[in-house]
């Protein structure tokens, strides 16, 4: 078992010496022990501490009147033009699902108790023509990092996005609920029946894209909802 750990230990160094990894905020090169982040980065990224309430926080409460939530939290504050602000863009829009996977493992190892008693994931869906253009669904990546670690099964069949009326990003918050109104389809209720769901997805602004989804989840009997982003827009 020794010589096995010696072992990766030495070939993890060997790929660090030939294609040496950097960080996906400031760019400085990684020590063997750092994935994603360096330590400085990780400690300075604008960590939210919703999941100490999380029944009752500024992202909980924009949901509050319009889906039943059991919990809600998101790893960090989003802010469009900050050095962290680079990790949803690189995510979404310079093709580094990798990056997805490595911040939902980190959600995941600092949350661990959010997870107590959800029964599976569901990462907010694309439509088929988003994910072609994309390569990848970025919300299911951060599932899959998640998965990873809690061992949750990541559902991608129950719900389905019909319809994609351009980004959410310029939109004010009336015009955020009209864009994803019918959005989402219920396909197979009885994936979701009777179980605690965690909605999974990059970034929550004013809640609207979370909403639609879970209303549409809400078909299927006996359904609970928590949600879970990796990070929270601030304004």
């Amino acid at each position: 078992m020794t010589k096995q750990i010696h072992t990766i230990s030495f070939l993890s160094r060997l790929l660090d010496i030939i294609g040496p990894r950097r960080c996906a905020i400031c760019g400085s090169r990684l020590a063997v022990s750092e994935e994603g982040l360096c330590g400085v980065c990780n400690r300075h990224l604008p960590r939210t501490e919703f999941w100490r309430s999380p029944a009752d926080n500024r992202m909980a409460r924009l949901l509050w009147g319009r889906i039943p939530i059991e919990r809600c939290a998101a790893l960090y504050y989003h802010e469009g033009h900050s050095q962290a602000g680079r990790l949803v863009y690189d995510i979404k829009y310079h093709h580094h699902p990798e990056l997805a996977r490595m911040m939902g493992r980190m959600m995941a190892e600092e949350y661990a108790s959010f997870f107590d008693g959800i029964d599976l994931l569901l990462p907010v869906p694309l439509t088929k023509k988003r994910q072609r253009q994309r390569g990848y669904n970025q919300s299911v990546e951060i599932a899959k990092g998640i998965a990873a670690v809690t061992r949750l099964p990541v559902e991608e069949k129950a719900v389905q996005r019909v319809s994609f009326l351009g980004s959410q990003t310029q939109k004010g918050k009336w015009e955020r609920n009209e864009n994803v109104e019918g959005a989402f389809q219920l396909v197979d209720g009885s994936r979701v029946e009777g179980r605690h769901i965690l909605i999974v997805d990059d970034v929550m602004t004013t809640g609207a894209t979370i909403a639609a989804c879970a209303q549409e989840l809400l078909r299927a009997r006996d359904v609970a909802i928590s949600v879970l982003t990796l990070c929270f827009a601030k304004s």
